[in-house]
């Protein structure tokens, strides 16, 4: 029983932690850690890993069970001995709360899923329902007035879905920008009336912070919700003093290799 306690203390520290680094490891290689954070972590995220292996390998020079080694001084025999047999007199020192082992079963159950699953299943991007999850009504800002500024001058070749939906949100005369050209890429969400919302979800750190980012489209039909699409057209001013994509062509393409921006 005893035996199988430190194998489980091991398994679930350094066992678990030893699994998680070669995932991280093994999708920085295959270039897909991006699926799960921003591209410019991924050189402290592999650091880490490396770090966590390392310590992994090493913790196989500890015998099984010094975990439970509570820092007693076997150079004093006399001490211990006395120590262990109040340790002996105090059964509830050694005796575990049945609610306590379930918990840490439990926990240690849900925790080994998790890390065995990310073995198993394939790496995938957020979903187009998850994106609408996340929409809390009020429009993300993803970047500073700095972008507004540049594509008042029409230095917008670098845009993305997040920056221009930034513009839309924010601009003060919509005129200006009306007829600038515009190719976008991103996924289908339901818009209002005959416009569809191409989305695209912005990540600052890793997909636990992604926020979804859409700009309005009309001039053509509604793709099914979820598609991934090339959006080429002009930027308009509407009637009521906001900005959309008058689409010349919108071509349904495959999912991205990277689906997000950042």
């Amino acid at each position: 029983m005893r035996r199988a306690q430190w194998f489980g203390t091991r398994w679930l520290g350094v066992g678990l932690a030893a699994v998680l680094a070669v995932v991280t490891i093994t999708l920085a290689l295959t270039g897909r850690l991006a699926l799960y954070i921003n591209p410019d972590s991924t050189w402290f995220a592999v650091s880490m890993s490396v770090v966590a292996l390392v310590g992994a390998i090493a913790s196989f020079a500890l015998p099984l069970g010094a975990e439970a080694d509570h820092g007693h001084d076997h150079g004093d025999h006399g001490a211990h001995d006395d120590h262990h047999g109040a340790h002996d007199d105090d059964a509830g020192h050694h005796v575990r709360h049945p609610a306590s082992v379930a918990a840490t079963v439990v926990g240690g159950v849900a925790a080994s899923g998790v890390v065995v699953l990310t073995l198993v299943l394939p790496p995938a991007s957020l979903s187009a329902e998850l994106a609408m999850s996340r929409d809390v009504g009020a429009t993300p800002l993803f970047a500073g007035a700095d972008a507004v500024t540049l594509a008042a001058t029409g230095d917008t070749s670098s845009f993305g879905v997040g920056e221009w939906a930034t513009v839309f949100a924010t601009a003060t005369n919509p005129d200006a920008f009306d007829g600038d050209p515009i190719e976008l890429t991103g996924f289908v969400t339901p818009g209002e009336g005959d416009a569809f919302d191409l989305t695209r979800l912005v990540i600052t750190h890793c997909v636990i912070d992604a926020q979804p980012a859409s700009i309005p489209v009309g001039g053509q039909g509604i793709p099914e919700t979820g598609q991934w699409v090339t959006v080429t057209g002009t930027v308009r001013s509407t009637s009521d003093g906001r900005l959309e994509i008058d689409a010349d062509t919108v071509e349904p393409i495959d999912e991205p290799e990277d689906p997000y921006e950042y």
